[in-house]
Order: C-alpha cells, then sequence, then structure tokens
C-alpha cells in the first residue's frame, strides 16, 4: 500500500530523533532492484492471479501473503519522515505526555521520551492487569520498576474512553474515576491483522477465527502447493515480532528455491520446515537498557540494552537488505564515525551472547 518499507521496531526511536527515520525508513525501490512494485492494495486473489484496487492483475506461479498488521501510515517515504517531526514537536512542546497502551509499543515509547526528555511527566493508561502481556510476569514487573524509578506513571487495570480523546482536551478521566493532566497523548493499542481483504476471495476459508492464515510446517496455506503465508499474519504458535518474520522468509525463499527447480508440484521435494521461535523477546528501554525475557532467565539493565538498544537492529536489518548499515543523510562525517563505533560494539556483543 506505501511506496516504502519501515523497520518498525525503529518507529519509536524516531519519534524523539526524526534523523534515525532517514535510515529505517526505505523506499521499496532502493533494495528491490529487480522486478516489479505495485504500490496499491490487494483485493482479490484467485489461483492465478492477484487483482489490486487500481485495477492491476498480477499473474503469479507462486505466492506469498505478508500483509501483517493494519497501519494508518502515509503512502509517501517524504510524508512518513515528515509525520516524525510532527511527533516530535508534540513531544518537545509538552509537559505532560499520556501513553494508552501499556504493551510493548507504549512502554518501549514511554522509555525513549523518558530518557532523552527526563523532565517529562509521563502517565501510562493500561487495561490489563500487569505491562507487557505477551511476555512472562517476571520480565513485566522488572520494566515497571524501572519505569517507576523514571518517574513515570503507570495505571494498570484502567482505560481511557477514546471517544473523548482531543487535542483541545488537557485532563482525562480514566475508568476508576482518576483524573490527571496531559498536554498530548498517543495511542499505543494493537494493530488489527491486515486480512480483512481475504474474507471475500478463495482463502477465506483458510483463515482461524482470529483472522490469521493457517499454514503447514512449510509455511504454505494449508492444502495450497504454491501459496504462501509469512508474518504476523500467520497462526505460527509464536511470539509475533520481526525476528520471527525474518526466519519465516529464510525457509519460504529455501522452499521456492526447491520448488522453482523440481517444479510446482514436484511430489518429492525436499523442502525446509519451519520450527516456532522459543518464547524470547527483548523490550527496548531507552537507549542503553533492555529487558529480555530468554528461555531459562529474564534479564533488565545494559547487557540486553547493548544488544537491541543502541541500533535497534536498523544495520543489521539493512546489511540483510543489500543496504548501507550507516547510510544517514543528516549525520556529519564526525557523527557518522562515532556512531560506526558503536554499532562495531553493538555487533560484537550480539555474537559474543548467542
Amino acid at each position: 500500500m506505501k511506496e516504502y518499507f519501515e523497520i518498525t521496531w525503529a518507529s519509536l526511536r524516531s519519534m524523539v530523533e526524526p534523523s534515525f527515520a532517514e535510515r529505517s525508513v526505505i523506499n521499496h525501490r532502493d533494495y528491490l532492484v529487480h522486478g516489479n512494485i505495485i504500490t496499491s492494495s490487494a483485493v482479490n486473489v484467485t489461483e492465478t492471479d492477484v487483482i489490486t484496487a487500481d485495477g492491476h492483475k498480477i499473474a503469479f506461479d507462486y505466492l506469498v501473503i505478508a500483509t501483517g498488521h493494519a497501519d494508518d501510515v502515509p503512502k509517501i517515504r517524504r510524508d512518513r519522515l515528515h509525520q516524525f517531526v510532527e511527533h516530535n514537536e508534540r513531544i518537545r512542546s509538552s509537559r505532560s505526555i499520556m501513553i494508552v497502551g501499556g504493551g510493548p509499543t507504549g512502554v518501549e515509547l514511554a522509555a525513549e521520551i523518558a530518557v532523552d526528555y527526563p523532565h517529562k511527566k509521563i502517565t501510562i493508561v493500561h487495561k490489563g492487569p500487569r505491562l507487557l502481556d505477551f511476555v512472562g510476569t517476571k520480565a513485566a514487573d522488572k520494566t515497571l520498576k524501572w519505569l517507576e524509578s523514571r518517574n513515570i506513571v503507570v495505571k494498570l487495570e484502567q482505560s481511557i474512553d477514546l471517544k473523548e480523546l482531543s487535542y483541545e482536551n488537557k485532563t482525562y478521566r480514566t475508568s476508576n474515576g482518576e483524573t490527571f493532566e496531559a498536554d498530548c497523548y498517543f495511542l499505543c493499542l494493537g494493530k488489527p491483522l491486515a486480512s480483512a481483504w481475504l474474507e471475500e476471495t478463495m482463502l477465506k476459508h483458510d483463515m482461524d477465527e482470529e483472522g490469521r492464515i493457517k499454514v503447514d510446517e512449510k509455511l504454505r496455506v494449508i492444502g495450497r502447493r504454491n501459496i504462501f503465508a509469512i508474518g504476523d499474519i500467520t497462526d505460527i504458535p509464536e511470539i509475533k515480532q520481526g525476528f520471527a518474520a525474518q526466519q519465516h522468509a529464510e525457509v519460504v525463499v529455501k522452499n521456492l528455491k526447491v520448488m522453482i527447480d523440481g517444479g510446482r508440484d514436484c511430489g518429492q521435494c525436499r523442502m525446509e520446515n519451519y520450527k516456532p521461535q522459543m518464547p524470547m523477546a527483548i523490550v527496548s528501554l531507552g537507549r542503553k537498557d533492555a529487558v529480555a525475557q530468554l528461555p531459562l532467565m529474564t534479564v533488565i539493565g545494559r547487557v540486553p540494552g547493548y544488544i537491541k538498544s543502541g541500533d535497534l537492529f536498523v544495520g543489521r536489518t539493512r546489511r540483510q537488505m543489500g543496504l548501507d548499515s550507516h547510510y544517514c543523510a543528516c549525520l556529519s562525517p564526525c557523527n557518522a564515525l562515532c556512531v560506526h563505533k558503536t554499532k562495531t560494539k553493538h555487533c560484537f556483543l550480539l555474537y559474543m551472547l548467542y
């Protein structure tokens, strides 16, 4: 639907540092140098074609569905970069900020603001009994203590009437009757899956009750030989995160190569199976800290922060896409040199810990 790819886990850093988005928002043409790029919405899929909203009919031998979650963002890269500047202006001009939602997005945004703007009064309103519902209680408890140590107010088991939200209103009341002031707010709530368009297609019976596409161990849509699905839109029982989506892509690429070499209907093709990721997650807490849920332990502080929080894997992701990992139009040569040295340390520690 848009002309660019966005490294989404870096978007919150871009709200406090808009220049960061120069590296994390990438035009598709910059990395996909061969092939066609059609900027439009898919509205139908048949056994042989995909139909787009603007009337394109694209024939395929193999299809990969990777529509993820629906996100209301600008279509053009320039407008997306400007949107980050606007977010940053709202943050800088506000003395108090409300964040609605205590999942990873809300927590990471609160931490980013608290680290870069320590004098801002930040309030998180979350309807659940604890933060970060998708990880264990130890990670959630450690994160709460970290936030409170930065004077962030966390209101659990409370909600805000979204109909009452406006930029003119400065006083908010929670479902428990508590009132507080906030000069601006940010909604960090769960985004719907971008699968509604499939409900009127031949794949409408290939989704579960949550709208996720049912796939087999080779990441093919159940019962379909030449249609794959990857990313958040799949029904794979694992934490939905960027790392897992990248692993999906690697498996599908290998299987596509096997099928292309052996023929689409080859029954003896030795295709690779995907194994769901273990329940691991790293939530960044500003530029230096993070909380990590690992198979045998939960760690918070600088060690997990070295793994993710400095560069947020942006350089690594750009390298995987065949791009310059250090590109940033806004950096001076001196600043660029400092960033390069820091990133080298991050990469070294990442390999040491894994």
